[in-house]
């Protein structure tokens, strides 16, 4: 199992870089040990790849468009194909640790066009009334499955058959998902949220240009909205104003300069777009409690130990 103290994405983008050993076998198991992140959040991203977890300790809360589910220990979940989420860390006396299955749908679906394809995978992944599912310990009809999720990560690599075995599991928990979701891939009218397309079309953008000045009307014009649309948007679906995600996001590619590198931190505030090194400097502390400096020297010296 692999893990994981921190996340890689895309350049320029906010979906996750998944490593997957081998496309053709699209599937990774990861020990996330969020006390060890940078920031006690995993910002908006988005990933083709389903993800299924277990909270082992601690709790954590999902944010979508759509809802806000806290996971306690012991409870499991899955976030759809190309959902947009975060995640907060909600505990921090006791360890932080999420087990996770991150896989492509297709290595449950099989040969594109196929039965199973069509029937069990295609319906859920492109609902868009299915973003979150919560299974829930006290729930017994969620027992099962949340051990089936749970076992999963013991199965140990170095026995023959390990693949098999791995997609034998997640075919019986898609099984259980599926038939959970059978209410919601009845309804014959499924809303098209066309808001998170563009809601992704503006953050990719801010990615791309964050070091220079963006304004709010630019924004809006690459996503063909007015400036009042804009507003709404990011407020009803990343429950924050645009200008409060840009320096949100500033500051997180400055967090990673800082602890990475030895760029000078006048440098890093152009970089980041800032302006000024005053200026990030007085963000930066806002956001974090400390000044760049002090940052700098938290997580280096962290990472030496």
């Amino acid at each position: 199992m692999r893990i994981t103290r921190d996340l890689e994405f895309h350049v320029n983008s906010k979906e996750e870089k998944l490593p997957y050993d081998t496309s053709a076998f699209p599937y990774v198991a990861s020990r996330a040990e969020l006390d060890f992140f940078r920031e006690p959040f995993v910002p908006w991203h988005w990933h083709n790849a389903v993800e299924l977890f277990y909270i082992e300790s601690g709790e954590l809360k999902y944010y979508t468009p759509n809802k806000i589910i806290s996971f306690p220990a012991g409870s499991a979940g899955m976030v759809n194909s190309n959902v947009l989420h975060m995640t907060e860390v909600r505990t921090h006396n006791d360890k932080n640790i999420q087990l996770l299955h991150l896989f492509d749908p297709k290595l449950i679906a099989g040969a594109h066009g196929s039965i199973i394809e069509q029937k069990y995978v295609m319906p859920i992944i492109t609902s868009s009334l299915i973003d979150i599912i919560e299974l829930k310990p006290e729930r017994a009809d969620d027992v099962a499955v949340i051990d089936l999720i749970r076992n999963a990560f013991l199965l140990s690599e170095d026995e023959i058959g390990h693949e098999l075995s791995i997609r034998e599991a997640l075919s019986q928990i898609w099984l259980y998902l599926f038939k959970v979701c059978t209410p919601l891939l009845q309804e014959k009218i499924q809303p098209v949220n066309r808001a998170v397309d563009k809601v992704k079309q503006m953050m990719v953008y801010i990615h791309e240009h964050y070091a220079e000045k963006i304004s709010v009307p630019e924004l809006a014009e690459i996503a063909f909205l007015s400036e009042r649309e804009c507003y709404r948007t990011f407020q009803d679906h990343l429950h924050m104003t645009p200008l409060e995600y840009m320096r949100g996001y500033r500051i997180q590619v400055a967090r990673q300069m800082l602890a990475d590198s030895q760029i000078p931190i006048t440098e890093i505030a152009y970089a980041c777009g800032f302006g000024s090194a005053s200026y990030f400097g007085k963000i930066f502390r806002e956001y974090t409690g400390d000044s760049p400096l002090q940052y700098r020297s938290k997580w280096q010296n962290r990472d030496r130990k």
